[in-house]
Order: structure tokens, then sequence, then C-alpha cells
């Protein structure tokens, strides 16, 4: 029986909610006379951007019929799910009805690979080239490429888009060989290389002629998924460092793996998603992409993982206490970023106020510093450290300053998603949630105490 599009709508919009390479545009397409959309720098995203503004997109694929095989993904082939295919112009009038009617504010497309990678890529190119050229759609639109598409539909698929992104999906290739036997890992890195070249070529372009054709100038994405193998933290890092500094990565996302489906290779169905270690990898990619850390300065082989407790920067504080305290009038703006509780907006303010004269520490707490955390680590004017005692006292002061206190849940009744494994442990023995959250806060405050 042919289905209607709200039908393909519904199955084809559930199918799309594991991609999580959704972001910000960071583009600034604009429309002329005529035109429909625009596509403004903050962007569109499905969730809140960093200006706390609320802004929605069509997240959807084109189709769920899909000839690969990966083991922990929904859409493969031997799943037996319900599945459906837009048109390209089913799905170019769908996004155009729900714009016009308010409902989002651009497209993320992706598709499962049907037939093959250029065929699915072709149909992903006339929905794009539909809504830019019969529709004069200017908003932001995000695509998937396809990996092994050929390099002549990736640069078509670039000049449509607004930002490319190609899944790596898994952060090793032993493990892409074992669980996505179809894909292959230089049909990833290839249009990932492509990508790359031909955004730094369309910018030097467009620096010497004004109407170039912008390629992609919103960069490209990837996103990888977390938990489905037996790679640790420092790999995955190390790996995401790499991406960035070779290929110009904008983001690179993480996803916590979700069981869903029986498998050997796979985590049984009933593992919880690792949601606190993927909240860890995003913080340490915030410290890769402005923090100037490097990978190896936040775990190495001896540390490969990140501590549930801890967050990665106040880890690296605590291993290093011979470097502090620093004086923050004095102390250069790469180690003012290496203080807990200063980040990149009260470091740049402090390095601006300093030059009219000494700091204090009500100075530093209207310029955004967390006194809570920052106090251990600097001196400034009429302060030299937090006293709080001497020996466990000091010690067990500084714990409960540093130690994230999210993971525990601490006057919640229900589990929190992001709680510590250790606390969901307890609480699946039968430990009331926040009885479960006091214990394991109390034991990891004094393994902290013992660290110091």
């Amino acid at each position: 029986m042919e289905q209607s599009v709200m039908e393909k709508l519904t199955i084809l919009a559930d199918s799309a909610k594991y991609d999580v390479a959704c972001t910000s545009s960071g583009s600034g397409r604009r429309s002329g006379p005529g035109g429909l959309g625009s596509c403004y720098a903050p962007g569109c995203c499905h969730a809140f951007t960093a200006d706390g503004r609320c802004v929605s997109l069509l997240k959807v694929l084109m189709t769920n019929c899909c000839s690969f095989d990966c083991a922990y993904c929904v859409n493969r082939r031997s799943n037996d799910v319900p599945r459906a295919t837009f048109t390209p112009r089913e799905l170019a009038d769908l996004t155009i009805a729900f714009y016009r009617r308010n409902y989002i504010e651009g497209l993320f497309l992706s598709s499962a690979v049907l037939g093959s990678a250029d065929y699915t890529t072709e149909r992903m190119i006339e929905v794009l080239r539909l809504l830019r050229e019969e529709y004069g759609f200017h908003g932001y639109i995000h695509a998937k490429a396809i990996p092994g598409a050929s390099p002549a539909l990736i640069q078509r698929l670039g000049c449509l888009a607004d930002r490319l992104s190609v899944n790596i999906e898994l952060p090793s290739e032993g493990s892409l060989k074992r669980l996505a036997p179809d894909k292959g890992r230089s049909d990833i890195l290839r249009p990932m290389g492509q990508i790359a070249a031909s955004a730094a070529a369309s910018r030097e372009a467009m620096t010497l002629y004004r109407h170039a054709p912008a390629f992609a100038p919103a960069g490209q994405s990837t996103q990888m998924i977390v938990g489905a193998t037996p790679e640790n933290d420092y790999q995955i890092l190390r790996l995401t460092e790499g991406l960035y500094h070779k290929y110009s990565l904008k983001r690179v996302f993480y996803s916590a793996y979700i069981p869903v489906t029986e498998d050997s290779r796979l985590p049984a169905l009933d593992t919880k998603p690792p949601l606190v270690r993927e909240h860890r990898l995003y913080q340490a990619d915030w410290l890769l992409r402005f923090y100037r850390f490097r990978a190896d300065e936040i775990l190495d082989e001896s540390s490969p993982y990140f501590s549930p407790y801890l967050d990665p920067k106040c880890g690296w504080a605590i291993r290093h206490l011979e470097l502090f305290p620093v004086d923050v009038n004095r102390a250069p703006y790469e180690m003012l970023l290496r203080v807990p509780g200063i980040g990149v907006k009260s470091a740049q303010r402090i390095r601006t106020a300093r030059r009219q004269g000494s700091l204090g520490l009500e100075e530093l707490k209207r310029m955004g510093v967390v006194l809570k955390r920052a106090q251990y680590f600097i001196t400034c004017r009429g302060f030299t450290g937090a006293q709080g005692g001497r020996g466990a006292a000091r010690r067990q002061r500084i714990a409960h300053a540093l130690i994230d206190p999210g993971v525990f849940n601490a006057g919640c009744e229900q589990l929190s998603l992001f709680s510590a494994p250790a606390v969901q442990q307890l609480a699946a023995q039968g430990t009331p949630p926040q009885l479960a959250g006091r214990l394991v806060k109390e034991e990891a405050v004094r393994c902290l105490v013992n660290a110091l």
C-alpha cells in the first residue's frame, strides 16, 4: 500500500533521531527579493543555541532503506523496521510547507544508503536543488555526505548546503570492520579531506572575487559513537584532536551508544547509555578547541579514562598542583585558561582589565570568575590564596569545591540520566537515589582528598 507523505515523515523523522551532529549553523546566507528564508550566523539547531534562543529545523532522512548492515544502526539492512523513502519533490515541498507555517528555520538532511552511495547522493542533491533554485530557499541546510560517493557529487552537494558532515561512526578502523563491514575508513576520510580542501579554496576565492560560489560556508562536522566498542577515552580524544587539525572540522559530536538490538558484538540491551562519559568528552573537546589543551595533557596511557566525579580541567589541575597558585595580575593568558573557575571570557576580561590596574577578588567576581573553585588556585591584590584550615580540613574543602555535584543527583527523588555509574548501581540494588548519591559522593571526596 502506498504511504502518504505524513506517514513517511513519521517513519523518517523517527529514524533520524539518533544523529546528533546538528548545531548552530555558523553561516550568514541571506535572502534576496522574492526569496524565502535567511540563515544568520547564530544559526539553526534543534535545541537551545549559545545565546539562549531555541530554533528549529526539519531533521529527517531521505530514506531508511539501507544497503548496509551496520550492527549498531537501527536502520541496518537486517533489521525489521517500517521502511519509507521520500521522493526529492515530496521532501522539498514538505520543507517549504513547514517553513511557511513557521514550524522550522532550516533542514537537516541525512539518509541511509539506498542502492549505492552515488544514487543516494544524487537524490539528496535534487532536494537541495529544488529548494535553492526553484523555491529560492536561503535558509540553513545541513546535509550528510554519504561515504563512498563520487568527488563530483560531494562537490555539488557542498555548493548547495551550508554545512556538510561525514560521520566517522566508530573510533577505530578495527571496530568499523567488525561492526560495519560495508564501510571502509578511507570511504569516510576521503570526503572529509575533499570537503576541507574545497572549503579552504572557496574561502580564498571569496577574498578575491566577491561573487565567487561558496562551498559549505559553515564548514563540516562529524559524529562518533561512544560505548559500543572497547576504545578508551584517551584514544577517542586523540582521534578528535587529529580530526580537528587535519580536516579543520567545526565540531566533533559524541553519541552515547543506546542498545537497539541483541548482538554478541555489542553491549547488552539493558546496558545504560554512558551519558556521563559522553558529557566528559564534550568538556574535553571544549578544552581542545578553546582552552589550548592537548589531548595528551588531559589524558594519557596510564590514565586513559575520565573521572566521573571531576571535569577534565579540574582533573588536570589536581595532577599539576605544583603550578599553582598563579597571580592573576601577572600570569600568562594561557595559564589563566587552565585555572578551574576561569573560563575563556573571564580570562579575556582579566587580560584586558589588568592593564588598567591591579585586580582583587571583587573585580574577579564581577568578571564572572567562579571563586568557589578558583580561590584555591589563584592569588590577586589583597588575597594570597584560600586558607580554609590546614592539612586534611583544607583538602576536604578543596575536594568539595572541585567535585562535580551533578553526577550525584543530590536532593532528587529519582535518578538523573547523568548520575555516575556507581550511583546507578547502588540504586539498582535497592538503595534510595538520595542515599546512593550521598554515599558515592562521600567516597569520591575521600578519594580526592587522598589524591591531594
